[in-house]
């Protein structure tokens, strides 16, 4: 195979462009196809956490089913039971359980 076919003439400069346009297309990839779906979901977390209602049935993301009996700044009060209540962090409350038909 002849090398002098494939090696760049000279005087030609490659155009800076053009090497870092790969690089260009996989940061714009991975912003619509990672960071904004992303960015999305934690605004949404954030939008349900705060409309968080008394008598919401919720699940915590250690999977602890309850429904909200008392919402405070930081934390939300979970009956778990009859008798039984916990406070959870805010942060820790990751889904709405009320639209979710009940098992037997």
């Amino acid at each position: 195979m002849n090398y002098l076919l494939m090696a760049p003439q000279q005087g030609t400069e490659a155009n800076p462009i053009m090497t870092f346009l790969p690089m260009i297309l996989i940061i714009v990839v991975f912003y619509f196809f990672m960071i904004r779906p992303q960015m999305k979901r934690q605004k949404d977390l954030k939008k349900f956490r705060e409309s968080l209602a008394k008598g919401d049935k919720v699940v915590t993301t250690g999977g602890i089913y309850g429904k909200v009996a008392d919402i405070k700044e930081n934390y939300v009060l979970l009956q778990v039971d009859d008798n039984v209540k916990l406070r959870v962090d805010k942060s820790a409350v990751v889904k709405d359980m009320s639209d979710v038909p009940q098992q037997k």
